[in-house]
């Protein structure tokens, strides 16, 4: 096993702790093994097909189109119409757009105003 000394702050990980690593039982470490050589064929497999030259087709990745299906379709466990969420949604959605139209609006009335009065200066005049 490799030296390693313990951070001050942090725990030691479990794959350097002797008493994690060696003290688990047989059938634990049978599970975990089977579960690597899983992961293994099925990351075999993806490459494969990934680098094959004669690939013709899109390959669809399972854990990539879980992972799409959970953000998109199935957003309602994650997200639930409250109050709260109304609220939030129009303070940071509805309430900047209606200051900023507000602040181009009068800034443009401003100056619409002074060109009718005739004290308005142009900053870049295009003609002199």
């Amino acid at each position: 096993m490799a030296e390693y000394k313990e951070a001050p702050l942090a725990t030691l990980p479990k794959t350097l702790d002797p008493a994690e690593y060696f003290n688990i039982s047989p059938d634990h470490r049978r599970a975990e093994e089977q579960r690597a050589a899983l992961r293994a064929q099925l990351k075999r497999q993806y490459q494969l097909q990934l680098n094959s030259p004669h690939r013709k087709e899109l390959i669809e990745d399972p854990a990539l189109t879980r992972w799409t299906f959970a953000r998109t379709n199935n957003i309602y466990p994650n997200f639930r119409p409250t109050a709260k969420t109304s609220l939030l949604g129009g303070l940071f959605g509805v309430v900047p757009m209606f200051i900023l139209f507000c602040v181009l609006k009068t800034n443009r009335d401003n100056k619409e105003q002074q060109m009718k009065d005739g004290t308005y200066v142009r900053p870049f005049r295009l003609s002199y």
